[in-house]
């Protein structure tokens, strides 16, 4: 239960991240622009932090001993690209969609995805049977988003453009899954994060490059506002405990906290900091208090492992 609460304030990082990273996106005119910066700040961060610990130095070694010997695969440290296109659509969507129905596209993806991966046992976790609480509470995740942004989905443009928040949804199960693995193979939580980052970093660096290339420079100006370049530092955090406690929880009920909190900061900071893209009303307060019941629901459902993680294959 601490593991959840934990997960679920991360969850609410995410939240506040997604509407830096929109808002810098609007001000860059760019939302792959946006991306980049933050992702870059995040791993600047790391970068000091991992070379100048102990700790982070030592996960490093460990990592590539994982990595030479087998015990990880090469694909196992891809979890970041998944991170990069999370914030991309941060930064290309929000603006239009709002935080709400963005949330609502990122869990439908999420807590589907999140019940394959457990199943097929690509977390540290091993195999966990889907037993009706896990599926129920599930349900009722969906359901609940459903209901708080319920009066958004009759716009036929919001819904063509959520399908980018959807796939990063999918994307956001495997990622905490493979960044367990890392996690767990290197004994450092730093460790692990910073390789999210570099990977993700790396593959936003190229899509940029890309888009300047047939498109053009981009036309926004970076702002003056110190809270616009934050969105590392929380996506830092978000990975961080995501890694250090989807060994503990398994990967669908740490999606479900982390969507708990995202509904929570989601709808606090429509309420707190109302925008053109969403208003909250009583229906979205109850569909935040019902998501809220969904991940309890799963979270006292006792955790049941059908096999231990796979062994990789010696070659």
């Amino acid at each position: 239960m601490a593991g959840v609460a934990l997960a679920t304030a991360s969850g609410v990082a995410v939240a506040v991240q997604s509407r830096i990273n929109g808002e810098l996106g609007v001000r860059l005119a760019d939302g792959i622009a946006a991306a980049v910066v933050s992702f870059g700040l995040g791993l600047l961060v790391l970068l000091v932090l991992v070379s100048a610990t102990t700790s982070g130095r030592r996960g490093v070694a460990a990592l590539r001993t994982a990595l030479t010997t087998g015990a990880l695969r090469p694909w196992h440290c891809l979890g970041g690209l998944c991170g990069a296109f999370l914030v991309a659509a941060q930064g290309l969507t929000i603006g239009t969609l709002g935080v709400a129905i963005f949330t609502v596209a990122v869990v439908a993806g999420q807590t589907g995805s999140s019940l394959l991966v457990d199943r097929a046992g690509i977390g540290p976790t091993g195999r966990q049977p889907v037993t009706a609480p896990r599926l129920a509470g599930a349900a009722l995740t969906v359901l609940a988003v459903l209901l708080a942004v319920g009066d958004r989905l009759a716009d036929p443009g919001a819904l063509a453009l959520a399908v980018l928040p959807l796939l990063a949804g999918v994307g956001i199960a495997w990622q905490q899954a493979v960044n367990g693995r890392v996690r767990a193979a290197s004994a450092s939580t730093m460790t692990a994060t910073a390789v999210n980052f570099t990977v993700g970093t790396v593959a936003l660096l190229l899509t940029f490059a890309v888009e300047v290339a047939v498109r053009g420079w981009p036309t926004g100006r970076f702002p003056t506002e110190p809270w616009l370049y934050l969105g590392g530092p929380l996506g830092i955090a978000f990975i961080a405990v995501a890694a250090a406690l989807v060994g503990l929880t398994g990967v669908l009920l740490l999606g479900l906290a982390t969507i708990a909190g995202q509904i929570v900061g989601a709808v606090a900071l429509d309420l707190i900091l109302p925008t053109a893209a969403s208003q909250p009303g009583p229906t979205t307060l109850m569909g935040a208090a019902l998501t809220l019941v969904a991940v309890l629901v799963a979270a006292l459902a006792p955790v049941r492992r059908s096999g231990s993680a796979p062994a990789p294959t010696q070659r």
